[in-house]
């Protein structure tokens, strides 16, 4: 089918913002688990923190954010997640989160290093997003608009040199939260620019694979459900921690 008969998604508005909601509580908990990095005693404590923090970046912020948006794409063929290379894009979110962590939490902190792993954390998002692209099993070919994801690679830099910035920089609820949001509508703004640059050209020759993939109508909502749960928990868990060391230094 040539490309003029291209289809493109139409978002489900609730998936659409609950995937919003999970990446600004994703990037809340990341930022007040990387509290922890600067100050850890020791290498084990140190990598604890890291991991602890890129899982809530890698995972919640952003993996969790982008595969619920990726369920709200409707579109006229059916669609299914091919499940060991969906799993491949969050431990690819997950390690280059956790990579940008270690090397800007590293010594001191400057601007040299924060844009070497802003840039590191950028390409793997990037990675990660068209990884779970190329998880749809449908009959349709995915086409690509070569500028487009120029401009989501760029965000998707642009966005972690400013979450790791933040994350090494504020203190305090207040901004923490006002950072969080922010960091929702970038994390957002590079995965539906990454959407926009993809067209669909259906074809009959995909119909078998569609059947291997995983789907469900509720399991969108069911990522938020979990993913909530689990990043509110160590959420509560990180403030009692810290509320308890300032009570030990008082």
């Amino acid at each position: 089918m040539p490309i003029d008969h291209a289809i493109q998604c139409i978002h489900d508005p609730v998936l659409a913002i609950l995937s919003y909601v999970v990446s600004v509580l994703g990037s809340f908990t990341a930022l007040q688990l990387a509290i922890a990095i600067p100050t850890a005693v020791g290498a084990g404590q140190r990598w604890r923190a890291i991991t602890a923090a890129g899982i809530a970046m890698g995972g919640g912020a952003i993996w969790a954010m982008h595969f619920i948006a990726m369920l709200a794409c409707r579109m006229n063929v059916e669609v299914t997640y091919d499940l060991p290379i969906t799993i491949g894009s969050a431990v690819v979110a997950v390690v280059s989160c956790m990579a940008g962590l270690a090397i800007a939490g590293t010594g001191i902190f400057n601007w040299g290093k924060l844009i070497i792993a802003g840039v590191l954390m950028g390409l793997g998002v990037t990675g990660m997003h068209y990884a779970g692209m190329a998880a749809m099993l449908m009959p349709a070919d995915t086409v690509y608009n070569s500028n487009l994801v120029i401009a989501s690679a760029a965000i998707a830099i642009v966005a972690s040199i400013v979450a790791l910035w933040l994350a090494f920089n504020l203190r305090g609820w207040g901004q923490m939260l006002g950072s969080a949001l922010v960091m929702g509508v970038a994390v957002c703004g590079m995965h539906y620019t990454g959407m926009l640059a993809a067209s669909f050209v259906p074809h009959e020759a995909g119909a078998a694979a569609v059947a291997r993939g995983v789907s469900g109508g509720y399991l969108g909502i069911g990522i938020f459900v979990v993913t909530t749960a689990l990043l509110a928990a160590v959420l509560t868990l990180s403030l009692v921690r810290q509320r308890q060391r300032a009570t030990v230094r008082i």
